[in-house]
């Protein structure tokens, strides 16, 4: 038996599928889906990147990370996709970036394949841009609720955000110290419109995520959020 220490690219045993998604408007959108190896997950993550004209994809780090380990360390199925016209190592997504309208589509079709997949309590995690999507179209879909990595806050009206304040699901933001969007200080106030939100401040942390405490920091949260029986992950493990 070998200990693996868990740090940067390590990948651990999973199911992988590398698929596409079908939206409603006709496109076809590049998509894997990552599952525990020999046991049924507990709950499923369906990730929304970061901002595609500023490099963001189904492949960022944060995400490709999450897929890399949650399914052995805390039982979780992880959602990753291109939305349309996103390019990764991966493959690219049809259609053309529409800032956050047109991929109203494409966060519904991925709830729908983990519907239709029996996958069991999906959450919504959304990064930088992909935290605007879930707080825009959260909402609508039955999803237990949403993390929000990084909110900018840039193209949620405060319309949208009181929404929040007529569903029961649960909603968690971590808010970087160092963020250059929105800081702990400023997402009190824009957040302060939604009755039930847990703001999770962290230290020293910036946009990104760069960095290995970092990456556990904000995969530790993910699990303590919807499994909290393997929280915190372990920091080795044996194979």
């Amino acid at each position: 038996m070998s200990h693996i220490d868990i740090r940067s690219s390590v990948e651990l045993p999973s199911k992988r599928e590398l698929f596409q998604l079908h939206t409603e408007d006709g496109l076809k959108l590049i998509a894997e889906l990552a599952l525990p190896k020999d046991k049924a997950p507990v709950a499923t993550l369906i990730t929304l990147h970061p901002l595609p004209t500023a490099g963001g994809f189904m492949d960022s780090h944060i995400y490709r990370k999450a897929a890399n380990r949650l399914p052995q360390l805390a039982d979780l199925a992880v959602l990753r996709f291109n939305t349309r016209g996103t390019s990764s190592p991966h493959g690219t997504s049809e259609g053309e970036f529409d800032g956050g309208r047109a991929e109203a589509f494409d966060v519904r079709a991925a709830v729908k394949f983990v519907t239709e997949a029996g996958l069991p309590n999906p959450w919504l995690v959304g990064w930088s841009f992909g935290t605007e999507l879930a707080l825009k179209y959260g909402p609508d879909h039955e999803v237990l609720g949403a993390i929000l990595l990084s909110p900018p806050l840039h193209r949620t009206s405060d319309e949208e955000l009181d929404r929040w304040n007529t569903v029961d699901k649960k909603l968690v933001a971590l808010i970087p110290e160092h963020d250059d969007y929105l800081k702990p200080h400023e997402a009190a106030v824009r957040f302060s419109i939604i009755d039930e939100i847990e703001l999770v401040n962290v230290a020293d942390a910036k946009h990104l995520w760069v960095g290995e405490n970092a990456t556990k920091r904000v995969l530790d949260e993910i699990t303590r959020i919807v499994n909290p029986a393997a929280y915190p992950l372990p920091a080795f493990i044996a194979l």
